[in-house]
Order: C-alpha cells, then structure tokens, then sequence
C-alpha cells in the first residue's frame, strides 16, 4: 500500500470513528445539594406522594440517609463533603472559632486580611496594597480534581467557599458568604413611631428613627467603614420616601433610583452607590420593604448585599460569572445565608413577612438554576438551595404540637410551609430529570437533618455548677463579651460555639492552668458526667455522646480543634449565650425563642438524605465519602489525595 494510500485509509477512518461519536454524549453529573432536607421526613412525604419526582428518582435509582459531620453544622458539614476529609483536616470545626492566645471568637471560614502598607494625608490613608478575603477551609476541593483531569466543572452557591477557590470552571460562593458590613446580614429599621428609640445593639440589625411629618420622609443607609479615612467613618447613601396625599403608597428616591410601594409591598433590587470620596465608591443593591405607613411610618431595608453587577469583593471565578447570572435571570442575594431570620428573631418582621421574604430568595435561587442548567453541557454540575433549611430554622415549631411554644391558634396556618418547601424542591428535581440524557447521573443530597429545639443546655452553666469553670463575680453573662466574667485563673474547661468544649490548657490557652498530661484523664471526667446529665423536669437524657478529639478528628489544627464535641440529644441544644462565651444563670432553659428548629446535635439523629439515579460504582454511607464516589463516576478513584493542614 502506497504512502498516499495508507493516508487515504487513515483519514477516512478517522472520519468514520468522528461520526460514530457525533450522535455520543460524554455522560454528565448533576449534584443538587439541598441544606437541612430531612430524612424522616423525606420518607414520609414520599410515602404520603407529596414528592413524586424523588419518588421516582428512588424507584430509578436508590434513597437512603446520608450519614453527616460531626458536629452536624452546616459549614463543617459542607466543608466534610468539599475535601472528603474530617475536621482535622480541612480545619473547620463549627461556626466560630477562638484564638487561644487572645480567648476572641471568629468566623471559622474566612478572614479579611487589611492592607499591609498605606499613606496618610490629613485625615486621608490610601492603601499602598490591596488587602485581601482568605478562605480558611484547607484540603482539596473535589472539583479541583476534576478539573485537573480536563473536567468541566460548575460550582453554584456551594457554603464554605468564600471566597471562591478559583479551581472550578465557574463558581459562585454561597454560605459564609458576607453582606457588604462584613457580617452574615444587618438589615436596617426606619421608623417614625414615638415609643422605638433608636437601637444599635439589636441583633442583626439597626433602628432609626425617622420623621414623617410634611409627606417626606428622609433617612440614610449606612454602609461600612470608609477605608480610606484615617478615622472610622461611615459612608452613607441618603434616600427620601415621598408619602402621597392618600397615604396609599410612597415614592421612594434613593440617588438615581426611584420606586412606587404600597404598604405591604417589597421592592425589587435598588443599586446603590455610596460614595468614598478620592474618586472612588462601593456599589451594594437592597430590598425595601414598606411595612405600614399609618399610624406610624415604617420601612425595612435588607442587609446592603454586594451587588453581582459590580461586586465589591470577589463572589464568583472567574469574576465576570456573577456578572453574567445577574444580567441573565436578574440581581441577586449575594448574601450567603439571605432569609432574613435575624428580623423575624427581633420582632421586627411577623412570620408571615419573614415567609414572604424568604419565598423571594427561594424564587431567585430556583430561576437562575433553571438558567444554568439549560447551559450544562458537559461535566459536573453542583447546585446549592439552603431555602428549606433557614425556613425549618423558624416555623419547625409549627409542625411539632409537642414543641413548647407551639401554639395551635398561631401556628396553624404555617404547619404545612415546610412541606410546601420540600414540594418546591421535588419540582425543580422534576425539571432536571426532564433535563437529563439517559447516561447522565442526578444526585440529590444535604448536608443534615431537622429537628425540633425543644430545650436549650448551658454548656458554660454546667461547667460552672460542676467545677470546671469559675466566676470572678457571681454575676451571669449573656455572651455579649464573650467570657467578660470568667477567672481563668480557676478555670479549666469552657465552652464556645454550638458544640465545642475545650479545656483551658497551659501553655496553649492564654490563662491555661490545666497540665498537658492531665488533659486525657479530665477529657474523660467531663465527658462521663456529661452523658449522665438528665433533664430535671423530664428525666431524660441532656447529651447522647461525648467524643473525645482523638475519637472524631484526625491529628491536626490542635490550636483550633476543641477537646471535645458534645453530641446532644435529639431536640436539645446549647443555648445562644453559652455558645458565644457567656455563662448564663441556670442549666437547661425552655427554648421559647423564634429560632425553633435545629440540628446541632449528635450526628446520629440528624442524617441527611442521598437520592441517586442510578447504582453509584462506589457506595457513600456518609457525607465523607461522597465526594469520592462522585469522582469515581468519572474513572477517577482514591479521593480524597492529598490531606493538607
């Protein structure tokens, strides 16, 4: 066969090896990862065909619970699935942290790093470098993986990822994520009413008082810290609310923007600059809500959210992505967490204009999937919708007559709005499944369960009524400041975070009094009476399991780990001061408050849900392991590779 021949045959088989692929699709994965869906009750539903899509996804396919982190909250959690490794590697360990040397809580997800360098002129500074946001989950993400092996990958809204890794295809922070202050959401309160003085100490949020005489109400939005004043000071973006002759509705003016709202109404998202002088500005977007305008005037701003359009710190890789989801399916909560739980907590927002709220950033999270998944071509896909669980969070109650404050005549109307939430879900699993090519895979999975907090533990409290912590005065704290009345010259175990207990060790806490070599044998002490601990009113047990740090994690981050994970039991859990450092009067308190349901307790009575379209080629029992079954999917086995500290 000559040269030319042999060229010839060549390339017609080439040719005819093209076109038996073209009609071949790679097969794609689809991961939608639903925070806080709960097992038991997914069952249920399913049982009761309130969910046919995951119905038939498990009839297609498989159901079964999915065991979670330990402790079960959800940056852990997700930071467990991400790395495929415990929290003694990839270093997140509940929601705060403390640095031993200084006793301070912080984020336990991220920091922001200022500026190293800058010049002062007057009361001018200008930053001579740029300060940065540094993710503090370590280990590798899986997607990274992937994309080392030329995998496509999407990463939407995945908790635990701000800010974004940058080793995905495209991805879009989620939980952890702050609003522009800084912090997980402060709204802001306008108000004309006499009796509301003006509150800066509420939790999640700010009151002002306004006046509303003359039909023009005029007020100020507060964003954060200029950075280049040398002295604190906040920037600001006046608005005025021009009140009609009817008192039916307002003009709302804020810069360049301009709104009609009737009372009751919400506003779409209004862009807002704010000004910081030097020729340069911050650009955040905000919802308004007109709450009432008689007999006193009252107006809710949500927390100032980095706007997507022109995001003020990095919310997506590559950082035109935000851009390009916000112009397609519209403006956005970039907030992570963006249901607004502190105002229902304050009493600012009634429950039903909490749901109302939270129905509109359910309703942005399910267009712009719908948007994302009509482009997925190849790859993976990982979808994240934390709706249900910030809802189950405040009106689980509702669905629980044994819950203490539940209240028949209130909470009827709202026993079936989690429900409704999971039905929501069922239907864009339906949209996906019309969606899917027949050799694709839909996973559908969360992080945890739900359950009732029926009764609320002082952890701190217990410490001190057992001996292990010590007052300078007999006073209780709330957790206001955080151990502000601790002598920790006589302390040797505290309590921080949801389920974290660390003894005060020398050499590592900053007062530290107890011996390294006394720690395993005092570990043991405190966790053998924490597991005998029974309520007094009930006689029931207060804490399922006590694990050790040895137990749970792996070697690593011992300045950053606690000493031990108090696994509570089913429907109890620390209480909000005792997590936060204070050490409140008494042991176990009713939990009364508007944050109602949880699942920061044992991991073993809140696992999660795993739905698979087909037999996945390695099992997941746990969330752990997740992450590497999905790899294997794509031929790619023995994740997670490299476990860095």
């Amino acid at each position: 066969m000559t040269l030319r021949v042999r060229a010839a045959v060549m390339a017609l088989l080439i040719a005819a090896s093209a076109c038996g692929r073209s009609g071949v699709h790679a097969p794609r994965v689809v991961v939608l990862g639903f925070d806080g869906m709960d097992y038991e009750l997914t069952r249920e539903l399913i049982g009761r065909g309130r969910l046919p899509n995951l119905a038939a996804l498990a009839a297609r396919g498989s159901f079964a619970s999915l065991a979670t982190a330990n402790p079960p909250q959800s940056p852990v959690a997700w930071s467990t699935f991400i790395t495929g490794l415990d929290p003694g590697r990839h270093g997140v360990f509940d929601f705060i942290h403390r640095d031993p040397k200084t006793m301070q809580p912080y984020l336990s997800t991220s920091r922001t790093v200022p500026a190293s360098r800058e010049v002062r002129i007057g009361g001018w500074q200008v930053p001579l470098s740029s300060g940065r946001v540094e993710l503090l989950r370590r280990g590798t993400p899986f997607w990274e993986v992937l994309k080392s092996h030329g995998i496509d990958t999407t990463i939407l809204r995945m908790p635990a990822n701000f800010p974004p890794s940058g080793t995905a295809t495209r991805e879009l922070s989620g939980m952890g994520t702050p609003d522009l202050l800084g912090g997980y959401g402060t709204f802001s309160f306008f108000t004309s009413d006499p009796a509301a003085a003006t509150d800066r100490s509420l939790s999640g949020g700010v009151v002002y008082r306004v006046d509303a005489t003359g039909g023009v109400v005029r007020g100020a939005l507060e964003g954060p810290d200029n950075p280049f004043r040398s002295e604190p000071e906040k920037v600001t973006a006046p608005f005025a609310a021009y009140v009609d002759a009817s008192h039916r509705f307002v003009k709302l003016v804020v810069g360049d923007e301009t709104r009609l709202l009737t009372a009751g109404e919400w506003s779409d998202w209004v862009p807002v600059r704010f000004s910081l002088g030097v020729g340069q500005s911050l650009q955040a977007e905000y919802r308004f809500y007109l709450r009432q305008l008689e007999p006193s005037f009252q107006l809710y701003a949500s927390p100032p959210n980095m706007d997507p359009v022109s995001p003020a710190m990095p919310i997506s890789s590559p950082a035109s992505y935000a851009t390009e989801l916000a112009r397609a399916s519209g403006r956005f909560y970039s907030q992570g967490m963006p249901e607004e739980t502190k105002a229902l907590k304050t009493g600012i927002l009634t429950p039903g204009e909490f749901l109302a709220q939270a129905g509109i950033a359910g309703s942005e999270v399910e267009q712009q999937y719908d948007y994302v998944l009509d482009r997925f071509e190849q790859g993976l896909l990982f979808y994240y919708v934390g709706n249900v669980d910030q809802i189950s969070h405040m009106m689980w109650r509702a669905r629980d007559p044994h819950h203490p404050a539940y209240d028949a005549t209130r909470d009827e109307s709202f026993a079936r709005v989690i429900e409704e939430r999971y039905v929501a879900l069922d239907a864009m699993v339906g949209r996906t499944m019309k969606k899917l090519r027949p050799e694709d895979l839909l996973v559908v999975m969360s992080d945890h369960g739900f359950t009732s907090w029926r009764r609320s533990f002082n952890l701190n409290g217990w410490l001190r009524d057992n001996g292990y912590l010590a007052l300078r005065s007999s006073d209780a704290t709330d957790g206001s400041v955080p151990f502000e009345n601790v002598d920790w010259s006589r302390t040797r175990a505290y309590g921080l975070g949801l389920n974290g207990l660390y003894l005060n060790v020398r050499g590592r806490e900053a007062w530290g009094i107890v011996n390294p070599d006394d720690r395993a044998a005092l570990m043991r002490e405190i966790a053998a009476k924490l597991e005998a601990a029974h309520d007094p009113a009930s006689g029931e047990a207060l804490v399922s399991h006590v694990y050790r740090r040895d137990e749970a994690y792996s070697p690593g981050f011992d300045d950053v780990a606690p000493d031990l994970v108090v696994g509570y039991a089913k429907g109890i859990r620390s209480s909000d001061e005792s997590s936060l450092g204070g050490v409140p009067a008494g042991v176990v308190s009713i939990n009364e408050a508007p944050w109602n349901g949880d699942h920061c307790m044992d991991p073993a009575a809140v696992p999660g849900i795993l739905f698979t379209s087909r037999r996945l080629k390695t099992p997941a029992p746990s969330l752990q392991r997740l992450a590497g079954a999905l790899l294997s999917e794509f031929g790619i086995d023995g994740f997670p590779f490299v476990e860095t500290h």
